[in-house]
């Protein structure tokens, strides 16, 4: 019996991969501020599943379509007269109300509309899992190779310019390494909760962190840490296991946050 054929092996496996692709990308989310940015895509990706199982396509390429489709038209809107936010607004909740509007249609997955919304780790295959490592080394892969030039873009366009970096190619990277995070994340926590993996293990890293390597390094082990954590709680007091494990990640962000506090006094 291989051990793969445990699915609680394949459900920790699978949140360590996904919070390994989302800690270096959620670092980019909250230095940039596109938290909304990251919960439009997250959205997103209901329509997503909607369209694959359509169109009998694998759930991984229909999401990242929508989501990149999602951050590319969120990115040119946002140059014109509407306020981001707004813009934000209006593209999440449309994109995730069509997208259970389409489901409803499709006959045979509405018992699983529950499984795309909050998660379904306990039921992560063994190509899921593939899936989910190899998309998560590739965003962690891309995003090394342009760590330095995410950095400098993010810091000032200005200084990008300086450096002959072009900002507007950065931030398509983090667009498309966004896109691919979301579809990886959508069996493990759901499209719900999404951004607040994104998000979560970031933030709580930022006041304990000196440097940005260090951050996007902590707030990998405070993913993965909370996906292990989450997972066995799941099990052991018969909880939702998407949500069980974005509650261990907000408690280390209050944990780190407290620390912070306490060492400034």
């Amino acid at each position: 019996m291989s051990l793969l054929d445990d699915f609680m092996v394949r459900a920790i496996l699978a949140g360590i991969g996904v919070a390994i692709a989302a800690a270096p990308l959620g670092s980019f989310v909250v230095w940039r501020r596109m938290v909304y940015f990251g919960d439009a895509t997250a959205h997103a990706s209901i329509l997503g599943v909607a369209l694959s199982l359509a169109l009998e396509l694998s759930v991984f390429l229909g999401v990242v379509m929508v989501a990149l489709a999602m951050a590319i038209a969120v990115t040119l809107l946002s140059r014109r007269e509407y306020a981001m936010e707004i813009l934000l607004g209006v593209l999440s909740y449309s994109a995730l109300a069509f997208g259970l509007v389409a489901v409803s249609f499709i006959s045979g997955v509405r018992i699983d509309l529950m499984a795309y919304l909050f998660g379904d780790i306990l039921a992560v295959s063994q190509a899921d899992l593939a899936v989910i490592w190899l998309g998560a080394l590739a965003v962690v892969g891309l995003i090394a190779y342009r760590w330095k030039a995410l950095l400098i873009s993010t810091l000032s366009e200005e200084l990008a310019h300086a450096n002959k970096i072009d900002p507007k190619r950065e931030q398509l990277i983090l667009t498309l390494t966004l896109a691919i995070t979301v579809a990886l994340a959508i069996k493990v926590v759901g499209a719900l909760l999404i951004a607040a993996m994104l998000i979560i293990p970031a933030a709580a890293a930022r006041p304990i962190s000196r440097t940005p390597e260090m951050m996007a390094v902590l707030a990998a082990l405070i993913g993965a840490s909370s996906a292990l954590i989450g997972l066995c709680l799941a099990y052991v007091i018969d909880t939702p296991a998407g949500p069980s494990i974005v509650c261990v990640a907000a408690f280390s962000f209050a944990a780190t946050n407290l620390v912070s506090l306490a060492s400034k006094r």
